[in-house]
């Protein structure tokens, strides 16, 4: 089978993880959305992209040696909700000099903005375990993953019903049915999503995918993070 080519792009650069960039490119070619975005060498170009793609707008690290972007560099990987060119300049500088410290080579991830209030952050993920192959397995998503360990698991590939059936076994669903007068997220979407990341844990040589968050709304579902893993040849 022919790769998609943002893993024939890692596998030509000899890695084993995409860049995020080639994570949402990869989650995009199966149907998920993700915010508009670019990738910047430097911080004018940032400044540029953010002009372009409107604020407010999201400044990330984007290098394949920087995994977990929030934590890193006492904080200056994700600058959320810059809303003018000096503060687009200013994230992307601290993140250059940061990488130049650390003596790695990274580049500036760009993006839209998107209202987190308007939804639930939700995780969608997909594994090669040892014993059961590939596995597919959302729950409550955001800084809330590790605190609550609200997960469900289904052996990959699921269909669209056993997708629905993992959200609706959630101790989180009653945030998704719209708690309290909230707004109701599109379940069928997100299970769309589910099963879509599914098939390319199934498909691929892939041994780990983590979309943490995704955005579930009431008008579907929104990648907002993404790492893939690949497995070793």
């Amino acid at each position: 089978m022919r790769e998609p080519d943002p893993i024939a792009s890692a596998r030509a650069d000899g890695r084993r993880t995409l860049t995020e960039a080639e994570g949402k490119e990869l989650l995009a070619s199966v149907g998920i959305d993700t915010p508009p975005f670019s990738v910047c060498e430097d911080a004018e170009a940032a400044v540029d992209a953010a002009a372009a793609i409107g604020y407010p707008v999201v400044v990330k690290v984007a290098s394949t040696a920087v995994t977990h972007k929030s934590d890193w560099a006492g904080g200056v990987g994700v600058a959320v909700g810059l809303d003018s060119a000096d503060a687009v300049r200013d994230a992307a500088s601290a993140i250059a000099s940061a990488a130049e410290e650390r003596g790695i080579d990274a580049d500036v991830l760009v993006e839209s903005a998107m209202d987190t209030e308007r939804g639930t952050e939700v995780i969608v993920g997909g594994l090669r375990d040892p014993s059961f192959g590939p596995v597919v397995l959302t729950g409550l998503g955001g800084v809330f993953t590790e605190v609550f360990e609200d997960t469900s698991h289904r052996i990959a590939p699921v269909d669209h019903a056993e997708a629905r059936s993992a959200v609706e076994d959630l101790q989180a669903i009653e945030l998704l049915r719209g708690y309290r007068g909230a707004e109701p997220a599109d379940v069928d979407a997100l299970a769309a999503a589910i099963a879509a990341v599914g098939d390319l844990v199934v498909e691929h040589p892939i041994a780990e995918l983590d979309v943490n968050p995704v955005l579930a709304r009431t008008d579907g579902v929104m990648a907002l993070d993404a790492l893939v893993v690949l497995e070793d040849h």
